[in-house]
């Protein structure tokens, strides 16, 4: 079982813990991270591109000239795809880019996200993270004393006051253990967990 340093709230060691060798322990599979990032991309484009095909565009409602005898091409409308100002084909429409992977490819691709920062020192572990009302300046002391500038911060709970503490430092978020991604974590330098989230996920995903 991997095993990493325990921290407390001010970012001092405390101690050790054991971590669960299927979740923080398996050779990372860089294959399905990449297609997991690439589905969770994918899902995050809003798909509102739109044009005009020649029904939408307006004008062109009359024939701009009689079939024969003027020696130019027949055309039926100032708005086909070849006029200026004319119809757009095969342009792009509303649409979902949105797709799933099977559900344990998905597992294996977070499970390999959380073995590389084990693997890589870039996890820490927390005894326990609470604060009594927002205060950014706590959460930045913790960085501080962990040497993390970048970082996700995981929690087993929502937890408001931790929530808001975070959003007002540029490159931290804080989730909790069922919001974690593997974009999220290859995103973030570094990776806090509780030691109740770190649990958990141990018993959740092995």
């Amino acid at each position: 079982m991997p095993k990493v340093t325990l921290y407390n709230q001010s970012g001092s060691q405390v101690g050790d813990v054991e971590l669960a060798d299927a979740v923080f322990g398996i050779e990372p599979n860089e294959h399905v991270m990449h297609e997991t990032v690439l589905m969770q991309r994918a899902s995050l484009r809003q798909g509102t591109h739109e044009v005009k095909n020649r029904s939408e565009v307006s004008g062109g409602g009359s024939k701009p000239w009689r079939q024969k005898g003027t020696g130019r091409a027949r055309h039926g409308s100032i708005r086909s795809p070849q006029w200026v100002g004319g119809g757009t084909v095969f342009g792009p429409t509303p649409r979902s880019y949105s797709y799933k992977l099977p559900k344990k490819v998905r597992r294996l691709a977070l499970k390999s996200a959380l073995s590389e920062k084990a693997a890589s020192n870039d996890l820490f572990v927390l005894e326990s993270l609470s604060l009594e009302a927002p205060k950014t300046k706590e959460v930045a002391n913790l960085l501080n004393g962990l040497s993390a500038k970048e970082a996700l911060i995981v929690t087993v709970d929502h937890d408001e006051n931790v929530v808001r503490s975070s959003s007002n430092i540029p490159g931290v978020k804080a989730v909790t253990l069922e919001q974690v991604n593997v974009l999220d974590l290859l995103t973030h330098d570094k990776l806090i967990l509780t030691k109740e989230a770190a649990e958990k996920a141990g018993e959740v995903l092995a």
